[in-house]
C-alpha cells in the first residue's frame, strides 16, 4: 500500500494576492482509507514558467511546515501563506511534501518506493485581484505528480509527469498497482531484480531492440505504458527498422486525460525506437477488438495490466477481452506474456486466476512491492500453457 498527499479541498484556480485556503489529505490511492498516524506536511511555492508544459526543473521557495496532519483533523481547513512578494498577475504552484527537504519528485527505483507519502503539485494558481473580483473561487480539478527513474540507455534520469483528477473518477487517478508495477519494471531494466527463468524471459522481450508490440488494459492515467516506452528508448538509431507499438487502452471517458499524459511526456520515448504509447479505446463489454489491435500483424508480445481486478462484476468481460487478445496473438503464431500488477482489495478477486485457466493461461507470482505496509503490490506473469490437441481453445 502507498499513501498520497492530496487536496480534500483543492486550491482555487485564481485568487486575489494573499493566503490560499486548502484542506490537505493523506490517504490511500482511492482516498478510501486515511493514513493512521501523524504526518508532518511541508509546503512550498513553485513559480510557473511561461510556455513551460513540462516541469524539467522544480524550483521555488524554501519549504516550511504547514501542519502536523492526523486523521482526527482530516477535514480542517488550513490557510497557506502566499508566495513571498507575490505580485498581481503571477501564477504559482503549491507543492505539498511529507519531507522537510520539500522535494516534489518521487523516485520509482528501489525497494523503498512508498516509504513515505507521495508529494503533490497543484495546478497553476493565478494571483489576480482583477480576475477574482466579484467571483466565487473556482476550485481546481486536477493535480500532478512527478516520478523519476533511471533509463539504462540514457545518461540522465527520466522524469514522467502524471496528471490526475481531484474527483473520484476511478480511471483518472494513479492506483497503487500502477506505481508498484512501474517501479518493478524500472528495477528489472536496471538489473536490480533476480531474474528467475520466467522473469528473464519477460526481461528479454521487454528489452529487445527488435520490433515489439504491447497492449495495456485499463491503463487509466497511463503511467505503466509511459515507463515501458521510456525504458525501451535508445539514444542511437537501431540497426534494423524497429517499430515498437504500445497500445494504451481504456474506456472513452479516460481518453482526454490519458492523451494529455502521453503528449506531455512525449520526450520520454526516443524517436529511434518509435515507442510512444498510443491512447486507444478498448471497452471490455464490446465483443470486437479495436482496429489498432487488429493492425498488430505480428501479434502481441506483452499484455500489461495493473489494478484491473477491483470490480469482480467485470471479470466475465475482462476474461473475454483477455481471451480475445491471446487468441488473436496466437493466430499470428505468437504467444504473449501477461504482466499483472495486483493489490488485493477483496479475496474474491483471486477468482480471476482460475477463470483464465479456461483459455490455458496460468499466472505465477514473481515478486511484490510492500510500500508502506498493508497489502503489497504483487507482480504476476501469465503464460499460455500447452493444452491437448493442436488447436487453441478460447472463450
Amino acid at each position: 500500500m502507498f499513501f498520497y498527499l492530496s487536496f480534500l479541498r483543492p486550491p482555487p484556480v485564481h485568487i486575489a494576492p494573499g493566503p490560499v485556503t486548502i484542506t490537505p489529505q493523506v490517504a490511500n490511492d482511492l482516498r478510501t482509507e486515511l493514513f493512521d498516524g501523524a504526518q508532518d506536511i511541508f509546503y512550498s511555492w513553485s513559480p510557473v514558467a511561461e510556455a513551460s508544459l513540462y516541469p524539467k526543473n522544480i524550483s521555488g521557495t524554501r519549504p516550511a511546515k504547514l501542519t502536523a496532519w492526523r486523521s482526527s483533523n482530516a477535514y480542517k481547513e488550513i490557510s497557506v501563506p502566499p508566495p513571498p512578494g507575490v505580485r498581481e498577475g503571477q501564477s504559482w504552484r503549491l507543492v505539498l511534501t511529507a519531507q522537510a527537504q520539500g522535494n516534489p519528485i518521487i523516485p520509482l527505483a528501489g525497494a523503498g518506493l512508498g516509504a513515505s507519502a507521495f508529494p503533490v503539485l497543484s495546478m497553476p494558481i493565478l494571483f489576480s485581484a482583477r480576475h477574482s473580483k466579484g467571483k466565487a473561487s473556482v476550485k481546481q480539478e486536477q493535480v500532478e505528480r512527478i516520478y523519476r527513474f533511471p533509463v539504462p540507455a540514457l545518461a540522465e534520469q527520466a522524469l514522467v509527469v502524471i496528471r490526475e483528477q481531484t474527483s473520484f473518477d476511478l480511471d483518472k487517478k494513479i492506483w497503487d498497482s500502477g506505481i508498484g508495477l512501474s517501479g518493478w519494471l524500472v528495477d528489472l531494466f536496471n538489473d536490480k531484480i533476480a531474474t528467475a527463468p520466467l522473469v528473464h524471459e519477460l526481461k528479454t522481450v521487454l528489452g529487445s531492440p527488435d520490433s515489439k508490440s504491447f497492449v495495456e488494459l485499463g491503463a487509466g492515467t497511463g503511467i505503466v505504458s509511459l515507463v515501458v516506452g521510456a525504458l525501451r528508448s535508445s539514444p542511437t538509431e537501431p540497426d534494423n527498422e524497429s517499430l515498437t507499438r504500445i497500445l494504451t487502452t481504456d474506456l472513452p471517458s479516460a481518453m482526454p486525460l490519458l492523451s494529455h499524459n502521453i503528449t506531455v511526456n512525449s520526450h520520454l520515448s526516443s524517436p529511434a525506437a518509435k515507442a510512444r504509447p498510443e491512447a486507444v479505446i478498448l471497452d471490455w463489454d464490446e465483443s470486437d477488438l479495436p482496429d489498432e489491435v487488429l493492425s498488430l500483424n505480428a501479434g502481441i508480445d506483452v499484455i500489461l495490466m495493473a489494478d484491473v481486478t477491483y470490480n469482480t462484476a467485470s471479470f466475465p468481460s475482462l476474461v473475454r477481452t483477455l481471451s480475445s487478445l491471446v487468441n488473436y496473438s496466437v493466430s499470428k503464431s505468437k504467444t504473449p506474456l501477461i504482466l499483472l500488477g495486483y493489490k488485493e482489495r477483496d479475496p474474491a478477486e483471486r477468482e480471476l486466476w482460475e477463470m483464465v485457466k479456461d483459455f490455458r493461461v496460468e499466472f505465477a507470482k514473481v515478486d511484490e512491492r510492500p510500500g508502506s505496509g498493508g497489502a503489497p503490490v504483487e507482480v504476476w506473469i501469465g503464460t499460455v500453457v500447452s493444452g491437448r490437441g493442436d488447436g487453441f481453445v478460447g472463450l
